[in-house]
């Protein structure tokens, strides 16, 4: 691939899809303004929000820890737009001007079409929000548009076909999903790189389940070098992938922060004899059983039961990858103790429509529900 501009920013991005949380469920601004100023100390710009994460509270605390405290030059900020929380094209169209509102940013550096899947791009398309983009990037409001995807390899073909213009793309890249048959890690990326587009890298760490992988994908990696954190192994490998232009990392807290700088200031990209250990740890993941959910909480949003979706798939795999079995039944039932449980689920399919992972919820809430019973 050509040299392309957007390549000059550093490898890491910081993820504001999971802010660290103050007891009462708010997300933890004065924590988030240390975590902001030690990225951008240490020579790091990339912001990505969402008008959907935390409620639009996410875009509220990059105005608050980011917007309001730096130079506006100093950074770029990326958020999206979600059709599918939207009743009209009208409606899709406001959420750019409350993004704008939120975050007090005057303009977005690069501006997303959210999670485009089979499910919900004739929405897209039907609310002409491609045509929106390239108008609100005429009228400076967004530097430079593109889209986040979770779907085939065939469909971005042919959104790349249809949509030229669209200046990059978000991909789940990480070394779990990398051969995957749903997620597609390598295929998409090489799509992408065939139309000359870059990639921003998401889940790389996979909702951080590549930070506390199986006790035998963490002995390759610690033998390799007992130096390095998994989660830095797992970054590395996407920042490794050519076509790459950032990397975003959800960043709960200062020791993860500090962790991921580590690794990535001063990037280098794995070696050869690094990319084959990567490949051993891939293939001993693909012998542990286990329940694929990023945390993105997609499927919460619409849920009529209120379900803890994410929660209750993350104490189930407390069980079925450590064996931890009565660690996942206090979790569970500490999970439900003020919401309802699995075998709650009323199975409107709601969530399967929202999942970017194309899971089978319904049928792992009946496993989880049996299990836990």
């Amino acid at each position: 691939m050509p040299a392309h501009p957007f390549f000059s920013t550093p490898k890491l991005g910081f993820g504001l899809m999971r802010l660290p949380k103050l007891p009462d469920g708010a997300i933890d601004i004065e924590q988030t303004k240390d975590m902001v100023d030690l990225f951008l100390e240490s020579g790091f710009t990339y912001f990505d929000t969402a008008y959907v994460y935390d409620g639009g509270q996410s875009e509220i605390a990059a105005g608050k820890a980011l917007v309001a405290r730096h130079k506006r030059d100093s950074f770029t900020l990326a958020t999206k737009l979600n059709a599918r929380v939207s009743t009209s094209r009208e409606d899709a169209e406001k959420q750019l001007m409350t993004s704008l509102e939120r975050t007090q940013a005057e303009y977005f550096d690069f501006y997303l079409l959210h999670a485009l899947g089979s499910r919900n791009v004739p929405l897209y398309d039907e609310y002409k929000i491609w045509d929106y983009a390239a108008r609100m990037k005429e009228k400076g409001l967004i530097r430079h548009w593109g889209f986040s995807f979770h779907d085939s390899p065939e469909l971005l073909e042919k959104l790349l076909n249809d949509h030229p213009d669209a200046e990059f793309v978000q991909l789940q890249i990480n070394y779990a999903d990398w051969e995957s048959n749903t997620v597609a890690s390598r295929r998409n990326l090489e799509v992408a790189r065939a139309h000359g587009k870059p990639v921003v890298v998401m889940e790389p760490v996979r909702g951080g389940a590549l930070a506390n992988p199986p006790q035998r994908v963490r002995d390759i990696l610690t033998a390799a070098d007992p130096a390095a954190s998994p989660a830095s192994w797992a970054l590395r490998f996407a920042a490794s992938q050519e076509g790459v232009m950032t990397v975003l990392s959800g960043m709960s807290n200062m020791d993860q922060m500090r962790d991921n700088i580590a690794t990535m200031k001063g990037f280098v990209s794995l070696n050869e004899h690094q990319r084959a250990v990567m490949e051993e740890a891939r293939q001993a993941l693909l012998n542990v059983p286990s329940i694929p959910c990023t945390g993105c909480s997609y499927c919460t949003e619409g849920c009529p039961m209120q379900i803890k979706i994410p929660d209750i798939f993350s104490a189930r795999n407390q069980d079925i990858i450590f064996g931890q079995t009565e660690r996942a039944r206090n979790r569970y039932a500490q999970i439900i103790k003020d919401s309802a449980g699995a075998d709650q689920c009323i199975q409107c399919g709601q969530c399967e429509s929202a999942c970017p992972q194309n899971l089978p919820i319904i049928e792992l809430l009946k496993q989880a529900a049996q299990a836990f019973a």
